[in-house]
C-alpha cells in the first residue's frame, strides 16, 4: 500500500492530490492518538490490577504497624535519595576538576596525541592494559575501539569488565581505544579528525604486524566514524563493526522513530549554528543530550529518579557510575556541529557520495573493502534498525551490485535492548559482542554477500552456550523494515532545500550580529545549563546541603525497611505507576502531534513543489562486472588453495542456507591448516574466497570442471581428496553434498606427478 503523505517523482498517474496528502496525514493522527488513549488506559488497568492482589485485608494494630514501618522507610530513603544526587554533584565537579578523563573499566596508556599533529584535533589514541590473569596474543589482529562523540565523552565502549574492550581482551586480542578530550582544538574539522583517526590505525598496524589488519569497532556517532576511516584508508582497514550507528538519517517509521523529525521541526541547520555563536563559537554537547533526554519524559523526569528511590540500598553504586559519564559535556567546533547536522542529520548524504572532507572529495564507501558488521536493535529509538541498515539499499541497490563490489556485510538485530544498552548491558557484551568477536576471525572466509546473523543460547551439560547463525539475504529484504517502502523519506528533501535556506539567511543576517559574543560569555552560558546546574547545585557547594552527609550515615546505622508486599508499598507502586502512564501519554500525544505537523508542512511541500531527483544508477549486470569478467577469464588458474576454497564452495551452495560459527571453528581445526588459508595474510584468504566465490556463484559447471587443471600433480589431488573426506566424516552434510564427493573423486583420478600448466588436458564439462 502506498503513503500518499510521501509521493515521489511523477509516474503515469500523477502526484497524489493535496487532498489524499491531508487525509492520509489526518487519518495516522487519529489512530496515533487513538493509540495513546488506549494505552495510558491499558497501563492504568494494570496498575489498579496489581494494586488489588497486593493489599489485603489485615487486622488494625498490623495496619498501623505496617505504616509506620512505611513511612520511617519512606524518610529514611529521602535521605539516601538527597545524599545520593549530592554525591553525584561532588563527582561531578571531581570530574571536571580532573579534566573529564575516559571513564573506562581499564588502566590504559597514551600511545598518540593528535593534538600534537600537523593538523591538530583533539584526540588521542590510548592502550588499554590487559586486567590481571588476561593475556593478549601478538599473533591476533588489533581492535581500535570508537566511541561516540555526541555530547559525552569517551569509555562508553570500555565501561564495564564484560563490554567490547573486555571481550576482545578475553580473546586475547590487543585493544585500543580512540579517546578525545573536552575542548576542540581551534580550527579543527570533522575532516581533520577522520584524518587522524586513520593515522591512529596506521600507527596500530605498524604495532601490530599480525596476518589481520586492525579491527575497527565504532559505537553510534563512532560508527560513522569508523566508516569514513575505512573509506579514507581502505588499504589499513580490518573488519568494521559498526554498533548502534545512524548511517541513514531519514529512516524509520512513524509513530516509532521521533527524532528524526528534530531537523524539519526545528527548521534546519540554523539552530545549530546560532547555539555555536551563542556559545562564543562553539557548540555546547549538553544540547545533545537534552535530545536523548526530551525523547522519554517518563524516564527523564520521573522514572530514573524514582528507580534510584525505590532500590535507594542497592542502586546509588550503579546509578553514579552511570551519571559520571552521563553527566560529562564536551565540546565541538561550530564548523564541526555544521558539517555534521549539514551532511548527515539533515543531508542525508553519507551513503550517497555527497558528504565531502574537501572541496570536491568525498567519502566513498564503496571503497570499503573490508568486512563490515552491522550490530542494531528493535528497541532502540535513537538509531532504529532503518537507519542502521537502509544505507546498504543506498549503496548498493541489488545484492548482485554488492557481491560485484566484493563486499561482506553481516547484520545482527538485538530484539529489544535500548541504545545504551548496545554499549553498556553486560548481557549484551558477553552474548552479541563475544560472537562477533568470535566471528571477526573467521569473517574474510565469507564469501560477498549480505548476512543476517542471528544468535542462539543452547545448553551442553547443563552450561549455557552461544552460537552465531548466519543466513545469506537479500539487499531487497531490508524493504521488510519499512512500512512504506521508504516513501515516507521524500518529504526529508524538502527539509534539507529549507534548511539550506534558512541557514544561508541566518549566516547573511543574524551570524554577523552574534560574531562579538566573546568566549568567556560562552562559558558562562555552559556553566549555566539546566543539565549542568542541577548538578553543581546539588553538591557540597551548596551550603543548605552540609547536614545531608552525616544524616546519611546516621540513617544508614538504624535502616528500617518496609514490607514490600504490603498495602503502602503497594500503593506507593500505584501511584508511581500512574504518573509514569500519564507521562508516557504525554509523550506519545505529543509525538504524534509533531509527527502530525512534520508531514503536514514538509509532505504538502513535497506535493506542491516536487523536487525531481536523478535516477538511482541501475545495478550492474554480472556481464559488466570487472572483477567478475577478470575472475572467469581465468577459471584455470590458481593453486591449491583456490581449488579447496573452490570445492568447499561448490559442497556449500547444496547444502543449508546457514552457517554457524561453531561449524567455522570445526572446520578450521579439521582442515584450516592443509586448505592454505591462513598461511595467507587475511586480505590474500579474502581475495582467493572473493574470487572463487564468484567463479562458483557464476559458472558452477565450468567451476567444477575446471578443478583438475588446479590440482597438477597426484599429491596434490590426494590432499584435496583427504580434505573431503575428513569433512564428510566428521561433518553433517547434506544427501545432495554427500552426494557430490564421488563426483569429485571421479574428477580428480590418478594424475601425473606433474603436468605443466601450458601442457595440461583440455578442461572437461562435468555437472556439478
Amino acid at each position: 500500500m502506498t503513503d500518499p503523505r510521501t509521493p515521489q517523482a511523477p509516474t503515469a498517474g500523477g502526484l497524489p492530490s493535496l487532498v489524499q496528502v491531508q487525509a492520509r496525514i489526518a487519518e495516522v493522527y487519529r489512530d496515533r492518538c487513538a493509540s495513546a488513549v488506549q494505552g495510558y488506559l491499558d497501563a492504568t488497568l494494570e496498575a489498579h490490577r496489581a494494586w488489588t492482589e497486593a493489599v489485603t485485608p489485615v487486622a488494625p494494630v498490623q495496619a498501623l504497624g505496617d505504616a509506620v514501618t512505611y513511612w520511617t522507610d519512606f524518610a529514611q530513603r529521602s535521605v539516601l535519595f538527597w545524599d545520593t544526587l549530592r554525591q553525584r554533584g561532588n563527582n561531578w565537579l571531581a570530574h571536571e576538576a580532573a579534566g573529564k578523563p575516559p571513564l573506562l573499566a581499564f588502566d590504559w596508556e597514551m600511545v598518540a596525541d593528535a593534538r600534537r599533529f600537523a593538523r591538530p584535533v583533539n584526540y588521542a589514541l590510548a592502550r588499554i592494559a590487559p586486567p590481571p590473569g588476561v593475556a593478549t596474543d601478538p599473533e591476533k589482529r588489533p581492535y581500535v575501539i570508537i566511541d561516540p562523540r555526541a555530547g559525552h565523552g569517551p569509555g562508553i565502549g570500555g565501561f564495564k569488565p564484560d563490554s567490547e574492550v573486555g571481550m576482545a581482551l578475553r580473546a586475547g586480542h590487543p585493544v585500543y581505544v580512540v579517546i578525545f578530550f573536552p575542548d576542540p582544538v581551534p580550527g579543527q574539522t570533522l575532516a581533520d579528525v577522520a584524518q587522524a583517526e586513520a593515522a591512529f590505525l596506521r600507527l596500530v598496524r605498524e604495532r601490530h604486524p599480525t596476518r589481520g589488519k586492525p579491527v575497527i569497532v565504532g559505537n553510534c556517532q563512532g560508527g560513522w566514524a569508523a566508516m569514513l576511516v575505512g573509506a579514507l584508508d581502505p588499504d589499513c582497514a580490518g573488519p568494521i563493526v559498526v554498533n548502534g550507528a545512524p548511517m541513514s538519517y531519514w529512516a524509520g517509521n512513524d509513530a516509532e522513530n521521533p527524532m528524526r523529525y528534530a531537523g524539519g521541526m526545528l527548521g534546519g541547520s540554523w539552530t545549530a549554528m546560532l547555539a555555536s555563536d551563542l556559545g562564543g563559537g562553539v557548540f555546547d554537547g549538553a544540547y545533545l543530550v537534552d535530545n536523548f533526554e526530551y525523547l522519554n519524559p517518563a524516564n527523564t523526569w520521573f522514572g530514573k529518579s524514582y528507580n534510584l528511590f525505590a532500590k535507594i540500598d542497592t542502586e546509588p553504586p550503579r546509578y553514579l557510575d552511570f551519571e559520571r559519564w552521563w553527566g560529562g559535556y564536551f565540546l565541538m567546533n561550530r564548523d564541526e556541529i555544521r558539517w555534521i547536522v549539514d551532511n548527515l542529520f539533515v543531508g542525508n548524504r553519507l551513503a550517497s557520495g555527497g558528504a565531502e572532507w574537501a572541496a570536491g572529495q568525498a567519502f566513498d564507501l564503496k571503497a570499503i573493502r573490508s568486512p563490515i558488521i552491522l550490530f542494531a536493535s528493535l528497541g532502540d529509538n535513537i538509531t532504529p534498525p532503518q537507519q542502521a541498515f537502509n544505507w546498504v539499499a543506498d549503496l548498493y541497490p541489488t545484492t548482485q551490485d554488492l557481491k560485484a563490489n566484493g563486499q561482506v556485510i553481516v547484520g545482527l538485530m538485538h530484539e529489544s535492548i535500548g541504545h545504551l544498552g548496545i554499549f553498556v548491558s553486560a548481557g549484551v557484551a558477553r552474548r552479541e559482542h563475544a560472537q562477533i568477536v568470535d566471528l571477526l576471525d573467521y569473517i574474510e572466509h565469507l564469501p560477498p554477500g549480505l548476512y543476517g546473523m542471528k544468535v542462539v543460547e543452547e545448553r551442553v551439560d547443563g552450561a549455557v552456550r552461544y552460537d552465531a547463525v548466519l543466513r545469506e539475504v537479500q539487499v531487497e529484504d531490508l524493504q521488510k523494515l519499512q512500512k512504506y517502502a521508504r516513501k515516507d523519506e521524500v518529504p526529508f528533501a524538502a527539509v534539507d532545500r529549507v534548511s539550506k535556506l534558512n541557514t544561508a539567511a541566518y549566516e547573511t543576517v543574524v551570524h554577523p550580529l552574534l560574531a562579538w559574543i566573546p568566549p568567556e560569555a560562552g562559558a558562562l552560558s555552559r556553566a549555566l545549563h539546566p543539565l549542568r546546574a542541577q548538578r553543581w547545585a546539588l553538591s557540597d557547594l551548596n551550603p543548605a546541603l552540609a547536614p545531608l552527609g552525616p544524616l546519611a550515615d546516621l540513617v544508614k546505622g538504624h535502616r528500617v525497611r518496609r514490607d514490600e508486599t504490603g498495602a503502602w508499598a503497594a500503593t506507593e507502586r500505584l501511584g508511581a505507576a500512574g504518573i509514569m502512564a500519564g507521562l508516557d501519554f504525554y509523550r506519545q500525544m505529543r509525538d504524534a502531534a509533531v509527527e502530525n505537523l512534520f508531514y503536514t508542512v514538509y509532505g504538502t511541500m513535497s506535493v506542491v513543489a516536487p523536487r525531481f531527483e536523478e535516477a538511482a544508477p541501475a545495478a550492474l549486470s554480472p556481464a559488466e562486472a570487472p572483477a567478475l569478467r577478470v575472475a572467469l577469464a581465468r577459471i584455470a588458474d590458481g593453486g591449491f588453495t583456490d581449488a579447496a576454497v573452490r570445492a568447499a564452495l561448490l559442497l556449500a551452495r547444496r547444502g543449508r542456507r546457514e552457517r554457524r560459527l561453531s561449524q567455522f571453528k570445526r572446520i578450521r581445526a579439521l582442515v584450516g591448516r592443509d586448505v592454505g588459508l591462513l598461511a595467507l595474510s587475511a586480505g590474500e584468504a579474502a581475495q582467493v574466497v572473493r574470487r572463487q566465490s564468484a567463479i562458483v556463484e557464476h559458472a558452477p559447471e565450468s567451476a567444477m570442471a575446471a578443478l583438475p587443471a588446479l590440482l597438477r600433480t597426484a599429491e596434490e589431488r590426494r590432499r584435496l581428496l583427504d580434505i573431503l573426506d575428513r569433512l564428510s566424516g566428521e561433518l553433517d552434510l547434506e544427501p545432495e553434498q554427500r552426494a557430490m564427493i564421488p563426483l569429485f573423486r571421479d574428477l580428480l583420478g590418478p594424475a601425473p606427478e606433474a603436468v605443466p600448466a601450458a601442457e595440461a588436458a583440455p578442461v572437461r564439462r562435468r555437472a556439478g
